[in-house]
């Protein structure tokens, strides 16, 4: 009986370490943070500003697979300087 309440105490201290490693896997692309050095703010990257970046994929030719953190500094100041222009972000 000891050893199975040694193992369930390991299995869950374990556990409690995993659990934060295992949800990081949500990178800035779907919950995370931009910070947009052209106009010194912040965006919070989630649903809302997908919709945006695919409205601004499909206005500019730009290929809609592509995530945003794979664009070349210049791209990424051409989505910024777009999405300025629309809505209150």
């Amino acid at each position: 009986m000891r050893l199975k309440n040694k193992f369930v105490g390991t299995f869950l201290i374990a556990t409690a370490f995993a659990l934060p490693l295992a949800t990081v896997g949500c990178g800035p692309e779907h919950h995370g943070y931009y910070n947009d050095p052209y106009y010194h703010d912040r965006h919070h990257w989630d649903n809302n500003e997908v919709v945006y970046y695919n409205q601004w994929t499909v206005e500019t030719h730009h290929d809609r697979h592509r995530e945003f953190r794979h664009l070349n500094k210049n791209e990424q100041k051409q989505y910024w300087d777009w999405r300025h222009h629309h809505d209150n972000h």
